[in-house]
């Protein structure tokens, strides 16, 4: 393999701690809380403090191991505390940090959107693959 090859790949596999993540950070946010389930936790929590509970039963279709990621992952980056309360046994609740509270207005009504514009995107996407059944791409 040549060098220049080799450069190549290894820029592609740089990891995400790299300087040059820091250098975009749109892409670094948006990859944090446009993930399949950040923007859904997040609003949520919107309404107020929640329990592990109260989350998996509002978050339709989470896992308990991928709610459990994605909370580790929310309050690694500061955007959500995780608050244990020595009761018997043991409470714990998420809640946003004011670090969020900036994109909250923005991400409320990105999901507001979304309800509203899901059944057209649904329809859409149903007539594109109608449309395109059958027609080999190459």
């Amino acid at each position: 393999m040549s060098q220049r090859n080799t450069a190549v790949t290894g820029q592609a596999t740089a990891s995400p701690d790299a300087p040059a993540a820091a250098e975009c950070p749109l892409r670094e946010v948006l990859a944090l809380i446009g993930d399949k389930w950040s923007a859904q936790i997040l609003v949520e929590l919107g309404d107020g403090p929640r329990r592990f509970t109260q989350l998996e039963r509002a978050v339709e279709g989470i896992s308990r191991r991928m709610l459990t990621l994605s909370l580790r992952n929310l309050e690694r980056n500061g955007l959500v505390t995780r608050t244990v309360y020595p009761d018997a046994p043991p409470r714990v609740e998420y809640a946003t940090t004011a670090l969020i509270e900036d994109i909250r207005e923005p991400l409320e009504a990105l999901a507001d959107w979304a309800r509203r514009a899901g059944p057209s995107i649904a329809t859409a996407r149903h007539a594109y693959d109608n449309s395109h059944r059958g027609k080999n791409p190459c």
